[in-house]
């Protein structure tokens, strides 16, 4: 399928606003600039450190189970086939999709849920998109002329701007990100391709680690039904698990091309012509049908009710807050036990954003054996 979207597609051609960098790097007539991004970002720390990060199971469970790199890559793979479906810029959409998730911190949802509440009681609040900027601008230290990894204007905005607005007043920080204007489609459609992931690692994840079982999500989720069946009646007598494999790479493929063209109805019905008009559109054009949006949400409600909140799930969360919010505490208590690496940033930034932005780089298996060494200590 492919819909023919270039005129509405980020250009980068040389002197773009979008191509700019804060800081000068030389011309590689090899790479494009996105390009380039994208390989500055697959080989920053922060980036290999996905590797050791939950996704919905804590990493030590199965090696089998989704980490937070596997989820992203995922995510990168329906990212540029949305957009070279739509004649837009994939380099950019693929980039964008490889960084969407740099900013998370260990323990998936649960762990930014405690560390979003330490910062709370300290005037404050996490925000892993915000978080994300802050690795590439200044956390990475790659080059000898400068912090950060220098990324384009385009990938910067699109870091801040993949799933939700953020407006000047609230943000004064991320001035320069173009904040009074809607994000490209390549940017917009990163938060529905991560949908698209993660609503089918983790049917799949769950009734690997047995949590669901297919008959009950059948019963449930239409668009699995409808799937499974269509394969069931050209694949009689196959087992389950196989089927139900198929099921879900029909219903990828299902919400992939629902997203397709979708978007490339809507951005044909206001008229758009070129960037500019997406930028000055009041919504986003980058969605999937309200029938299609519909099956989502569907699906979407049965893995919170069903999965996200089950008791054995449950008692991970419990167990990450728990971490999290100790180690948080021990820090902002004894900072002397920080890394003296991170003291030059406690007076420009403060103590408990300096503990923040410590633990959030942690990946499951350090945070758990800091866990266990200030446990030590204190019996001590």
């Amino acid at each position: 399928m492919a819909i023919d979207l270039h005129r509405c597609a980020v250009v980068a051609d040389p002197g773009d606003l979008l191509l700019t960098r804060v800081y000068p790097a030389p011309f590689r007539p090899s790479r494009t600039p996105f390009q380039r991004d994208r390989e500055r970002i697959v080989q920053a720390r922060a980036f290999r450190r996905l590797a050791g990060k939950t996704q919905v199971f804590t990493s030590r469970a199965s090696d089998h189970f989704r980490s937070r790199l596997t989820h992203t890559i995922e995510v990168a793979q329906i990212a540029r086939a949305v957009a070279a479906s739509l004649g837009l810029h994939e380099d950019l959409a693929e980039t964008l999709a490889l960084v969407h998730d740099i900013g998370h911190p260990p323990f998936g949802h649960a762990g930014e849920r405690a560390l979003d509440w330490c910062l709370k009681r300290h005037g404050s609040g996490f925000d892993h998109n915000i978080h994300a900027l802050r690795i590439v601008d200044h956390f990475e230290q790659r080059y000898a002329a400068h912090r950060g990894l220098n990324l384009t204007l385009g990938v910067r905005e699109g870091i801040i701007k993949h799933s939700r607005d953020y407006s000047i007043e609230k943000h004064p920080d991320l001035k320069g990100l173009l904040l009074d204007q809607r994000p490209p489609l390549e940017a917009q459609l990163i938060d529905l391709a991560d949908e698209i992931a993660y609503l089918t690692a983790d049917l799949d994840d769950g009734v690997e680690s047995g949590l669901l079982e297919i008959g009950h999500i059948c019963e449930h989720v239409e668009i699995v039904a409808r799937c499974y069946k269509n394969v069931e009646r050209e694949h009689a007598g196959v087992d389950e698990k196989f089927l139900f494999n198929e099921a879900l790479q029909l219903m990828q493929n299902i919400l992939t091309d629902d997203l397709i063209e979708n978007t490339a109805l809507n951005t044909q019905a206001i008229g758009a012509e070129s960037l500019a008009d997406i930028r000055r559109h009041p919504s986003r054009l980058a969605l999937f049908s309200p029938e299609v949006e519909a099956q989502r949400l569907q699906e979407k409600q049965y893995l919170y009710d069903t999965l996200y909140t089950c008791p054995a799930l449950e008692h991970e969360h419990d167990k990450a807050e728990e971490v999290v919010t100790a180690l948080f505490d021990y820090w902002i208590n004894d900072p002397a036990e920080l890394p003296v690496s991170h003291f030059e940033s406690v007076e420009k930034q403060g103590l408990a954003r300096v503990v923040a932005d410590y633990i959030a780089g942690m990946t499951d298996s350090f945070i758990l054996m800091q866990y266990a060494q200030i446990k030590r200590a204190v019996r001590q």
